[in-house]
């Protein structure tokens, strides 16, 4: 199973502020939808209330230290290790999705990454790890909107 992941960052790596993702960018919510439809979306709980919803087309797992947590539509699981098995069982691309804590949990695992960048720097108390060295760019993408961005893939070496 194929393993990325996906995130939008500030220019000085910030992913949100509290629960809160700090900007509003037309057309990046779209590529988000471009990149994940079909697959399974890996999201920490505060992550999944930020959206608020299953997403359509896509399973939706959600790691939380809460085990007693149940969400209709929604696999949910008490660690990454868990939430990789269950996207496994659905035999489709798992993308992790936020936030903060899965990410760095993730990255050394991940065989690919979809970063936009987004062209602003805000404050924020969540960050996207630094790519390692691990991965090359593969292809990049400037996109004009109200706040211009930028998407990178990168897969690993």
């Amino acid at each position: 199973m194929k393993i990325a992941l996906v995130a939008a960052q500030s220019e000085n790596r910030v992913i949100g502020k509290g629960t809160q993702i700090p900007w509003k960018v037309k057309g990046e919510q779209a590529l988000f939808k471009e990149i994940t439809m079909g697959g399974s979306l890996i999201l920490g709980r505060k992550t999944f209330e930020t959206i608020g919803r299953p997403l359509p087309g896509r399973n939706t797992i959600i790691v939380t230290r809460n085990a007693d947590l149940a969400i209709a539509g929604c696999t949910v699981t008490t660690s990454l290790e868990g939430a990789l098995d269950a996207a496994a069982a659905f035999a489709v691309p798992a993308f992790v999705a936020g936030g903060g804590e899965l990410y760095a949990q993730s990255i050394d695992i991940a065989d690919a990454i979809h970063l936009t960048t987004i062209h602003t720097t805000v404050d924020g108390d969540v960050y996207f790890p630094h790519v390692p060295d691990m991965f090359k760019m593969v292809s990049e993408k400037k996109h004009s909107s109200n706040i211009d961005y930028t998407y990178q893939y990168f897969e690993k070496k």
